[in-house]
């Protein structure tokens, strides 16, 4: 079985979205929710989910100890940001490399960076005269939204729309394709981890 972890800072629409999808699931599931503010919504989804969640303070989450025994705790493998605001510490990073994924959303590079994030990302590409927005799912290194895209997929940004609506629309795009990528990616990394030991009973 493998573990997810959830950080996300807000409601958690996604976050719940993403326990849902993997909830028959045999192989996969979402085993803990975390986030840096403690009266963000998505501890009450995580509540009605079943799922137990986890509140830190910025501190705590640059030093990294707390958090890292709460993730052992419920034997994390994987990390998802969800809606989740704060910079990836190094000690997340170092302890998880190559198993933290993100969604932005917007079509990086553009629009992205630090402060760039929900309505601010909508706004800009209105306000940039864009005719296409979408989402990007991407590893998550030290620098904001800078890792390796996994995937994006597109949708339109139409005349007259307001932040609002195409929010809607992005959203529509998360909802749809972000657990399916995560399903993916965890699959991929599970089967490279189980490649060289079968490799080797082979050889032998």
């Amino acid at each position: 079985m493998t573990n997810i972890a959830i950080f996300a800072s807000g409601s958690g629409s996604n976050a719940e979205n993403i326990a849902n999808y993997f909830k028959s699931n045999p192989d996969i599931g979402v085993a803990l929710i975390l986030s840096n503010k403690h009266d963000a919504y998505v501890h009450e989804r995580a509540k009605k989910l079943g799922i137990a969640s986890f509140s830190f303070t910025k501190v705590e989450f640059d030093e990294g100890t707390n958090v890292l025994d709460v993730l052992r705790k419920y034997e994390i493998d994987f990390i998802v940001l969800a809606g989740f605001l704060l910079k990836i510490s190094q000690p997340i990073l170092d302890a998880f490399s190559g198993r933290i994924i993100n969604i932005h959303p917007a079509l990086l590079p553009k629009y992205g960076g630090k402060g760039m994030y929900g309505d601010r990302v909508h706004q800009a590409v209105i306000d940039a005269g864009e005719t296409e927005s979408g989402i990007t799912i991407h590893y998550v290194n030290e620098h904001y939204d800078a890792g390796h895209i996994i995937y994006q997929v597109s949708c339109e940004v139409q005349t007259g729309d307001s932040c609002d609506i195409l929010a809607a629309r992005v959203h529509a795009l998360e909802y749809a394709h972000y657990p399916r990528v995560i399903e993916a990616v965890v699959k991929e990394l599970h089967t490279r981890k189980q490649t060289p030991s079968n490799e080797k009973e082979r050889a032998g």
